[in-house]
C-alpha cells in the first residue's frame, strides 16, 4: 500500500512538470563590469618606535630610590612574617596542649552541660579568647606598629583596636558556629567526618560571600552612593555592558584606615555591589578608576568567586584529610600527656589548628598561584573592556607602596597572590603593542620609552 502511494505521488509530480518545455541551446552567461582599483598601502601594524619591554622598564623606573627600597623592604618582610606567624601559632597550640590548659577548658565546658553538642561552643569560645590574647603582641606589631612605620596606617591605636575588637567578635561567632557542627560531624560520621567538615566549611564560605557586602563590610566602613558625575555614569555603563546587576556605585571611606587604593565587585544572589574606596577616587585619575573597576568586574563576569570556592573545596578536602591523619599519629604519641585521646574531643582543637597551620604554610605557593592566575585573567578582561593600558600601568605604580614591583620569578611564584608590578605593566604594554593602530589607542597617552 505504501509503495503504491509513493508511486502515485511520484507520477503526480512528473505529470505536474511542464510537458511542453522544449530543450534550448547554450546561451551566453550574463556579464558585469568589474571595478578594479589600486588599494592604498597598509599602515605598519606596529610602529618601530614602540617597544613594550622598554615601556615596561620606563614605567618601573618611575619608582626608584628610597620609595623603591621601602616598597621592597615592606613586602619582603612579609616573607619572614609568613613563617613567624606559622611558628607562633604552632607554639601557642603546643602551650595549650602541654600545659593541659586545653584539657581544663574542656573540663569547664563539661561542668556546664552534659550535652556534648553544647560543650563544643563553650570550649570554642574559651579557645578563641585565649588564642586571641596570646597572639595579641604579634597582632599589634603586624597590624599597627609595622603598618605605621611604613606610612600605611591612618588610624590611632584606639580606632585600630576597636576594629580589631569587631573582627574578634565576628571570628568568635563564626568559629563557634562552624566548629560546633564540624565536631558534631566527628561524633556522628567518625571515619568520614573530614568529608562532612569540608562540606560545612565550603557552605559557610559561600554564605559569608553572600552576606559580606551588605552585613559585614559596613561594620568597618561607611558606604555611601558615589555622587552623580560623568565617572559614575561611565562605571554603571561599564557594569551594564558586562551584565553586572548594579544600579549604584558605592564609595567607601577607606582613608580612615590607610592610604591603600582599592575597589571591588562583591556578593552574588542579589547582594552584588560595585564599590571603590575614597583613596582610589582622590588619588587616581578617572581613567585609572575605570581601569581598576574593569579588572574588578572581570572577577565577577568570569565567575571567579564560584571557581575559587570550588578550588578551595579541593584544598579544604586535602587539609581535612591531612588533619585527620596527623591527629591520629600525634594522639598516639602524646595523647596521654595532653589528656586528649579521640579526635572528637574539643580539647584536641589545638592539635587540629597546628596541623592546619602546617598544611596551609606548605600550600602557600599553590594558594597564591590559584589567586594570581585569577588576577591575571581579570587584568586581561579589564584591559579589553576598558582599553586604557597606560592608566592601568600608572595605577599599578601607585600600588607599589605595599607591593614589591620587580621580584625574581621564584619570588613571584611562591609569595605573590597578585601578579607583580612588572608582570602587570608588561601585560598592558604587550596588549598596547597589538592595538597601536586602533583609533582610541592612537588618541591616548604616549607610553614612556
Amino acid at each position: 500500500m505504501k509503495k503504491s502511494v509513493c508511486l502515485i505521488a511520484l507520477l503526480a509530480l512528473l505529470l505536474a512538470s511542464p510537458s511542453t518545455a522544449q530543450p534550448t541551446g547554450p546561451s551566453a552567461a550574463p556579464t558585469s563590469t568589474v571595478d578594479v582599483r589600486t588599494l592604498p598601502p597598509l599602515e605598519s601594524a606596529k610602529p618601530l618606535n614602540f617597544d613594550p619591554q622598554k615601556a615596561t622598564q620606563a614605567y618601573l623606573a618611575r619608582v626608584s630610590g628610597p620609595a623603591r627600597a621601602r616598597s621592597d623592604a615592606y613586602f619582603e618582610g612579609g616573607y619572614v612574617l609568613l613563617l613567624v606567624d606559622a611558628l607562633y601559632a604552632i607554639a601557642v597550640a603546643a602551650f595549650l596542649l602541654w600545659s593541659k590548659l586545653s584539657a581544663r577548658m574542656r573540663d569547664f565546658a563539661q561542668a556546664q552541660t552534659r550535652s556534648r553538642f553544647f560543650q563544643v561552643p563553650i570550649y570554642v569560645a574559651q579557645y578563641i579568647a585565649v588564642t586571641a590574647v596570646l597572639g595579641l603582641p604579634l597582632t599589634i606589631y603586624e597590624g599597627f606598629f609595622r603598618e605605621r612605620s611604613y606610612g600605611l596606617m591612618n588610624q590611632t591605636f584606639g580606632a585600630w583596636f576597636l576594629d580589631q575588637g569587631k573582627s574578634f567578635l565576628l571570628t568568635l561567632v563564626a568559629a563557634v558556629l562552624v566548629l560546633t557542627f564540624i565536631y558534631s560531624a566527628m561524633r556522628r560520621a567518625r571515619r568520614t567526618w573530614w568529608l562532612w567538615g569540608t562540606a560545612i566549611t565550603v557552605l559557610f564560605a559561600a554564605f559569608v560571600a553572600v552576606i559580606f557586602p551588605v552585613f559585614v563590610a559596613p561594620l568597618f566602613n561607611t558606604y555611601s552612593s558615589l555622587p552623580a558625575s560623568p565617572l559614575r555614569s561611565e562605571i554603571l555603563s561599564l557594569a551594564r555592558a558586562n551584565g553586572i546587576p548594579a544600579d549604584n556605585v558605592y564609595l567607601v571611606d577607606a582613608s580612615r584606615q590607610s592610604d591603600r587604593i582599592s575597589a571591588n565587585v562583591s556578593g552574588f544572589l542579589g547582594t552584588t555591589r560595585v564599590s571603590l574606596n575614597d583613596n582610589l577616587l582622590h588619588k587616581g585619575t578617572p581613567d585609572e578608576v575605570l581601569a581598576v573597576l574593569g579588572h574588578e568586574m572581570g572577577h565577577y563576569v568570569l565567575g571567579h568567586a564560584f571557581h575559587f570556592l570550588l578550588l578551595q573545596m579541593l584544598i579544604y578536602l586535602a587539609a581535612f584529610a591531612f588533619v585527620n591523619w596527623g591527629f591520629g599519629a600525634l594522639a598516639d604519641l602524646f595523647g596521654g600527656n595532653w589528656n586528649v585521646r579521640t579526635i572528637d574531643d574539643p580539647a584536641g582543637l589545638p592539635v587540629l589548628a597546628a596541623l592546619a597551620t602546617i598544611f596551609m604554610l606548605l600550600l602557600t605557593p599553590v594558594n597564591n598561584t590559584i589567586t594570581r592566575t585569577a588576577e591575571i585573567q581579570a587584568d586581561m578582561f579589564g584591559i579589553n573592556a576598558v582599553r586604557k593600558p597606560d592608566a592601568f600601568a600608572t595605577v599599578v605604580l601607585k600600588l607599589s607602596t605595599y607591593r614589591k614591583l620587580d621580584p625574581s620569578p621564584w619570588e613571584e611564584a611562591i609569595f605573590y597572590d597578585h601578579p607583580s608590578g612588572h608582570t602587570r605593566i608588561w601585560e598592558m604594554m604587550r596588549w598596547k603593542a597589538e592595538h597601536l593602530n586602533d583609533p582610541d589607542i592612537k588618541a591616548g597617552p604616549v607610553s614612556p620609552q
